[in-house]
């Protein structure tokens, strides 16, 4: 079957970009030494070239010339020079004219990388939404895991972008590190994005694709996974903790066992509830079994 886009798979995007026009500009990721993270371990990170990606793009244009929406992949476009994306952004402007938003995944550096200037210009060239997976706010666990980042260095990244009118798509990932270090993961995750009241905020819960003991050789602390009240509890303190404004939620990805979705703050109250009653009283609610989430 023919497609105009030559994917070096695996390509992974946001459940928010399902209907959107997956753009490879980079191969892998950048970092890929996370503990958690196996998305990438199969490809060694490079840039494509940019001719190919112009020419990815004619293409797609042909097939498909109203798509309104573009997501930048792979694991952090943004690290790419500011030319560079600059010139993609002109190329989709031009041989895309109803598109109505470009997103990518960023790593906190790639933010900080570049000037309030030039992340003013990509905004006005059509990026509007980076995804960023924050994991935590704590900064123990942030070493634990080999993230590369610090609670500043996200909480600066993010900021930065946000200033330059770029909104944020934020992740927590639920469970990371274990019993021993729940509570100051829930806090200080809560601290995170109370500083940067970003547009939408997910969480998802840690997983094994290779087995517990293979992360466990990986994180560099002691580490005994949550069960499911656990990860329940985890997630409750984390957004009784939250003190936001106008941010847009989501827990519903196929590894959260209970299903959420509001605004926070509005719904708050609501949602916590929701989590209250599912740890002590699951037969009242709906839980994923185990099975399904691995779907």
């Amino acid at each position: 079957m023919y497609y105009p886009i030559d994917y070096d798979e695996p390509v992974f995007r946001p459940p928010s970009e399902a209907n959107s026009v997956i753009l490879q500009v980079t191969l892998g990721c950048s970092w890929n030494r996370c503990a958690f993270c196996e998305m990438y371990r199969s490809k060694k990170f490079s840039i494509k070239k940019p001719e190919q990606v112009k020419e990815e793009i004619i293409r797609v244009s042909r097939e498909f010339p109203d798509v309104r929406k573009i997501f930048l992949a792979d694991g952090n476009a943004l690290v790419l020079p500011f030319d560079q994306l600059s010139d993609i952004l002109d190329w989709i402007r031009r041989y895309f004219p109803r598109v109505r938003r470009v997103s990518a995944y960023a790593l906190p550096g790639d933010l900080l990388r570049k000037s309030p200037e030039a992340l003013k210009k990509l905004k006005e060239k059509g990026l509007s939404l980076v995804y960023v997976g924050i994991e935590t706010g704590d900064e123990e666990l942030l070493r634990l895991i080999n993230k590369n980042e610090t609670f500043a260095t996200t909480a600066e990244g993010l900021l930065k972008a946000q200033d330059a009118g770029i909104k944020s798509s934020v992740m927590i990932l639920n469970g990371l590190g274990g019993e021993r270090y729940s509570r100051q993961h829930s806090m200080q995750s809560a601290r995170l994005v109370n500083l940067v009241q970003p547009a939408f905020l997910s969480t998802l819960v840690l997983s094994f694709p290779y087995g517990e003991e293979h992360y466990r050789t990986r994180f560099r602390g002691e580490f005994n996974p949550l069960d499911t009240d656990g990860l329940l509890q985890e997630l409750y303190d984390f957004i009784d903790s939250t003190e936001l404004e106008n941010t847009v939620f989501r827990s519903d990805h196929a590894s959260n066992y209970l299903p959420l979705k509001g605004m926070l703050g509005r719904d708050k109250q609501r949602l916590l509830k929701l989590i209250h009653t599912a740890i002590h009283h699951p037969e009242a609610v709906r839980l994923r079994p185990e099975w399904l989430r691995g779907l």
